[in-house]
């Protein structure tokens, strides 16, 4: 049980944000597969079921002092590392990937929860191995290694969009926690002058996704139907949009994946910019708080904790958000809480119900 006082500290604020951007995603949902055809439960019932469940085990999340989880860090993330190479020998293929696992009656992707598994495992090191001068490189070693294993075998599954998000969380937390301006500088040369050596390692269609995002109008038909359809579907929202139920792109069935990677355009044709604007400015009220609030805490590992789970969710919603509008290439990742996907909203809601608790207990040691 949570004891009163906890529930004192509970932060009424970012709540109500989640709770608000969790009804706009099942209102979306609802009219994005009102027109779908198949069997069982609708996709907005399930959602709900999934929010549903995410919300229970955020709560036992935040029930739980976060300094246990340090304790339990590096077995957390061993663990889910051994499930994610499961998922390589016996995951269930489907859409040309590999992973997912089955649960029973349901299906969930290790993955995803693979990005709470690393913010846990790099708090831990950079708490327990401070550097107040900042970090060299050599002192980033070990880290790169724990973010580079998992990136790796996500890579092979393929899913290069879970990837990219643990690598610019490994990102952001390594600014957060400092490094080194020369260090900065020769891993940005690298970066850099490795390109050439990234292009090459490319399958052919990750080579034509990236082409497409420059040129959508090369294969109109193909690789760059989705970012059409896309900004087809946004532009025609106007100022104000079609009206909610009203949208034709995803009703006709022109926009694909209108319910997952590309819920965003729904919104936009049916709510039209001021739509998308409230929807981005909830958004963007969350990672404020998680960045002026979350990590107000005099605990390091905690303040590293919160500041990874702000930096999944802006990663999530940059990259989303930016592939929606053909500014970023199509890499298949949900945008959290409005994007169909069970393992998807349990993790976000596992990251907020971390925020939730390192906030509660910012005061006590």
């Amino acid at each position: 049980m949570i004891n009163k006082g906890l529930w004192d500290q509970l932060d009424a604020r970012l709540v109500i944000l989640t709770i608000a951007l969790m009804v706009i995603g099942i209102a979306n949902l609802y009219s994005a597969t009102i027109n779908m055809a198949g069997e069982g439960i609708p996709f907005y019932q399930r959602q709900l079921l999934w929010f549903g469940v995410g919300a229970l085990i955020a709560l036992l999340v935040f029930s739980i002092d976060y300094r246990y989880y340090e304790e339990f860090a590096y077995l957390f993330y061993v663990v889910v590392l051994i499930i994610v190479v499961g998922v390589l020998a016996y995951g269930l293929v489907a859409g040309g990937g590999q992973r997912w696992i089955k649960l029973g009656f349901f299906y969930f992707q290790p993955s995803e929860l693979m990005k709470i598994a690393l913010i846990l495992v790099l708090a831990r090191y950079f708490a327990q191995h401070e550097r107040k001068e900042g970090y060299r490189l050599r002192d980033l070693v070990i880290p790169s290694i724990i973010v580079l294993v998992p990136t790796l075998l996500i890579v092979k599954q393929p899913d290069l969009g879970t990837a990219m998000v643990l690598v610019f969380i490994f990102i952001s937390i390594v600014l957060f926690v400092k490094i080194r301006l020369r260090s900065f500088l020769i891993i940005a040369t690298t970066i850099f002058l490795a390109t050439p050596l990234f292009w090459a390692v490319l399958k052919d269609y990750q080579r034509t996704r990236i082409l497409t995002l420059l040129d959508p109008g090369r294969d109109p038909l193909g690789a760059g139907y989705h970012i059409i359809q896309s900004k087809i579907a946004i532009g025609s929202g106007g100022l104000l949009g079609k009206g909610y139920l009203q949208g034709t792109q995803c009703k006709l069935h022109f926009l694909p994946e209108h319910h997952t990677d590309f819920i965003f355009a729904v919104l936009g044709e049916e709510w039209g910019f001021l739509g998308c604007a409230i929807v981005l400015a909830l958004y963007a009220a969350l990672i404020l708080w998680g960045l002026t609030r979350g990590v107000r805490t005099q605990d390091r590992f905690g303040a590293i904790v919160a500041f990874g789970v702000v930096a999944m969710i802006f990663w999530h919603v940059v990259i989303n958000v930016g592939m929606v509008l053909g500014m970023m290439p199509v890499v298949g990742l949900p945008l959290p809480f409005l994007s169909y996907g069970g393992s998807s909203a349990v993790v976000t809601l596992i990251g907020i119900g971390l925020l939730l608790n390192v906030r509660a207990r910012r005061y006590i040691f």
